[in-house]
């Protein structure tokens, strides 16, 4: 069993959901992002979704953006970001990592290569926000083949018949977009988003974990309520940007305070 399935199947055991921060790897500065992985466990992560940064990341807000854009002016790269991992899983082979990003980093480094060495380095999965189940051929029984999770987004606006064909192809969880637009909105409505991830568990027995909106302690512990698992990124991203010239050990402090405290919100709910 794979570590993301096995730490779904412990949470359900538990009663408990999954909480999943992203960040962008090399934000602010490289040296940041390892202890921030770490700090982000010891807060109460469940899943670490790590940015891979790209210099055109369309499907995300200007909070994503800039990280992207300060990443790579640190001189982050992909290669890094998978060394980073492998240092990670040096004292941490619990907690699943799935590399966030855009395809177009990986066919630079080569689909055989790319996936050679984030297995080796203990990646567990990967989502691509630009790459549709349809022009997956090449990529997706790589992944299969190196026990590399796929995990795809739904939206709002997706389709029965669009829920079916990324149902059959993903594999770790589906990601429900719980908002129109780019990461970093902010309007929530719990009951649509209550709806939709009964719909979409009509198609599939994969857990939904549901990402946009989730601010604080109050909106995870909401969402947590009628999802698996609640996804939170802009939120952690901005107050690495408002202290992007912060030491390490700041910056990681206080985006555990705010992971912190929707840990405990969604536990308690």
């Amino acid at each position: 069993m794979s570590r993301i399935a096995s730490t779904f199947t412990r949470l359900k055991d538990q009663g408990r959901k999954a909480l999943i921060p992203f960040v962008t790897a090399g934000d602010p500065r490289p040296d940041v992002t390892l202890p921030l992985m770490h700090a982000l466990v010891s807060a109460g992560a469940d899943i670490i979704e790590l940015g891979m940064p790209f210099s055109d990341p369309m499907a995300d807000g200007p909070a994503i953006q800039l990280a992207n854009e300060r990443a790579l002016e640190a001189g982050m790269t992909l290669r890094k970001t998978l060394d980073v991992v492998k240092v990670f899983r040096e004292t941490n082979t619990e907690t699943p990592v799935v590399l966030m990003g855009y395809l177009n980093p990986v066919e630079w480094m080569g689909y055989d290569t790319f996936i050679d060495t984030a297995s080796k380095s203990g990646v567990d999965g990967l989502l691509l926000v630009d790459m549709p189940p349809e022009e997956g051929e090449q990529l997706v029984p790589k992944l299969r083949a190196a026990e590399l999770d796929l995990i795809y987004l739904v939206t709002p606006t997706t389709t029965e018949e669009r829920f079916d064909a990324i149902c059959k192809q993903s594999t770790g969880w589906i990601y429900y977009v719980s908002l129109k637009g780019i990461t970093g909105a902010n309007t929530l409505n719990v009951d649509d988003v209550a709806k939709r991830v009964e719909r979409i568990g009509q198609h599939t027995d994969l857990p939904i974990c549901v990402g946009f909106g989730i601010k604080d302690g109050e909106t995870a512990a909401n969402v947590s309520r009628v999802s698996d698992g609640v996804i939170v990124g802009s939120a952690l991203v901005r107050i690495v940007e408002e202290l992007q010239s912060a030491s390490a050990v700041e910056i990681s402090s206080q985006v555990s305070k705010l992971l912190g405290d929707m840990r405990t919100a969604m536990d308690r709910a």
